[in-house]
C-alpha cells in the first residue's frame, strides 16, 4: 500500500468503526465469504484494517492472520484483542503489521491459535483461504498482489476478494474528493480482474456481483456534504479462484 494510503488510514483508524457504510459493507462481505470458510481453515485477511472482517469470520474458522500495513489500524485491532476489550475471548486472531510482499515473510509464521512458530527447517506457513475486502482499489500493482496471494496458499487453497465495481464514471463518487489520495482506481473491472487472477495461475476463477451497498455521497464533487448528500447504490464484486 502506498504512503498516502498508510497516512490516511493511520489518521482514520480510531474512528474507522464508527463509519456506518464501512460496517455495513463488512457485514455484507462476511456473508459472501462464509461459503468459502470451513472450521478447519487457517485464513489470511489481507488489508484487515481494524479487524472488523476478521473478528466476524473468526468463529467460523480455525485461525485468522490479520495483516495491514497501517500501524494505526493494527493498533486498534490489537487493542480489541486485549484483555480489557469486549473481544478478549477471541483467541484465534493474530494482528500483524506488514506491507506484505513476500509469501515467506517471517511475521506470518506464528500460529494465531497455538502461538507456536514454525522452525527454520520447516516450510513457510501457508493458508487455506486468503480474503481481502475493499483493498484492491488502493493497490497500484494488482498482478503483484495476486502473485503474493498465490504464494501464500496451500495447493487447493482459495482466494476470495471483495471490492466495489467500476461500473463507469459514477463509480468515482464512492470516495469524496478530499480522500482521493491513495485511490488507485475507482473500483475494479470484471474483465480486468478476471484476467489478472487467471494469469496468476488460479483455476476455476469467478467474478460476480456479491451484494449492493447503499452509501451517501457528495451532492457535487468536492462539496464535502456526505452526511446530508444523496444515497447511491454501489455494486460489489467477489472475485475468487483456486490454486492448483
Amino acid at each position: 500500500m502506498t504512503e498516502p494510503n498508510q497516512t490516511r488510514f493511520n489518521q482514520e483508524a480510531a474512528n474507522w468503526d464508527s463509519n456506518p457504510s464501512v460496517v455495513l459493507a463488512t457485514e455484507l462481505a462476511v456473508e459472501s465469504y462464509l461459503p468459502f470458510c470451513s472450521a478447519s481453515f487457517d485464513i489470511l485477511d489481507l488489508g484487515c484494517g481494524t479487524g472488523l472482517l476478521s473478528l466476524l469470520l473468526a468463529p467460523h474458522v480455525r485461525s485468522i492472520t490479520a495483516v495491514d500495513s497501517a500501524s494505526g489500524m493494527i493498533d486498534v485491532l490489537t487493542a480489541k484483542l486485549s484483555s480489557s476489550s469486549s473481544h478478549q475471548n477471541v483467541k484465534n486472531v493474530l494482528a500483524v503489521c506488514a506491507l506484505l510482499q513476500d509469501p515467506d515473510d517471517a511475521r506470518l509464521q506464528i500460529d494465531p491459535l497455538t502461538k507456536a512458530t514454525l522452525g527454520s527447517e520447516t516450510r513457510a506457513r501457508t493458508f487455506d483461504l486468503v480474503v481481502s475486502h475493499l483493498v484492491l482499489h488502493h493497490i497500484p500493482d494488482l498482478a503483484a498482489v495476486f502473485k503474493t496471494i498465490y504464494g501464500l496458499l496451500k495447493p487447493g487453497g482459495k482466494v476470495a476478494v471483495t471490492d466495489f465495481e467500476d461500473f463507469g464514471p459514477e463509480a468515482r463518487k464512492f470516495h469524496p474528493e478530499s480522500k482521493m489520495d491513495g485511490v488507485e482506481r475507482h473500483g475494479i473491472k470484471r474483465e480486468d480482474i478476471q484476467k489478472i487472477i487467471e494469469e496468476t495461475g488460479f483455476e476455476s476463477v469467478t467474478v460476480e456481483t456479491a451484494f449492493e451497498l447503499p452509501k451517501r455521497v457528495e451532492s457535487e464533487p468536492g462539496k464535502g456534504d456526505i452526511e446530508s448528500g444523496p444515497t447511491k447504490v454501489f455494486p460489489f464484486l467477489i472475485c475468487s479462484g483456486t490454486k492448483p
